[in-house]
């Protein structure tokens, strides 16, 4: 019996804490990726929320990280799921898919059906022209919801594959001066939290 009482304890020390610390760390740092991504984005409400959840989980980690200083594995578990953390946030940050971003398309040769089909699908650009390295170049500028990166660059891809294109993301967009027949149908879940609404 005694035996097995060790037997058990080591079980729980060696196995079992470094596996709950691993995935509290894997949580927490996901949590927090999101965090630091929400807030370069302004959601000012949802941002602190997801920083407490964060910091109850890194405690509970950090915890028992102190009260076994001897024990190895706990600084692996510690390290291992921060990095498969950061990991998991960063995919998990690319599957929602939040915010709006900018679109810009150069293009030397003619763009009209490249134009055309943006609107077609109910996007607003504004064009303009521009002087290039090796001559004259139309010039797309427009902004668009994230889910709708891949359908954008797919049209690009169809109409003008050799367009040079660049995508970066927005912290606010002044909606009130965007048409409504641009907006979306649907009602971004995170719309409420963004600064300024």
């Amino acid at each position: 019996m005694v035996f097995e009482g060790l037997a058990g304890a080591d079980l729980y020390t060696w196995v079992v804490i470094p596996l709950l610390i691993f995935v509290a760390r894997i949580f927490d740092v996901s949590i927090g990726t999101i965090r630091v991504i929400f807030i370069a984005r302004g959601y000012r409400f949802l941002a602190p929320l997801l920083g407490f959840f964060e910091v109850l989980i890194w405690l509970l980690a950090i915890q028992q990280i102190l009260a076994h200083l001897s024990n190895i594995l706990f600084y692996l578990a510690y390290g291992g799921g921060f990095a498969f953390g950061t990991f998991i946030g960063i995919v998990l940050e690319e599957k929602l898919s939040v915010g709006k971003v900018i679109v810009r398309v150069i293009t030397k040769r003619d763009a009209s059906a490249l134009f055309k089909a943006f609107e077609s699908e109910g996007y607003i650009e504004t064009v303009s022209k521009a002087q290039g390295p090796d001559g004259k170049v139309n010039v797309l500028f427009m902004v668009i919801e994230r889910p709708d990166v891949h359908k954008v660059v797919e049209i690009i891809k169809k109409h003008n594959p050799h367009a040079f294109y660049s995508i970066e993301d927005v912290r606010f967009v002044s909606e009130e001066h965007i048409p409504k027949s641009y907006r979306r149908k649907y009602t971004n879940v995170f719309g409420f939290y963004r600064k300024g609404k």
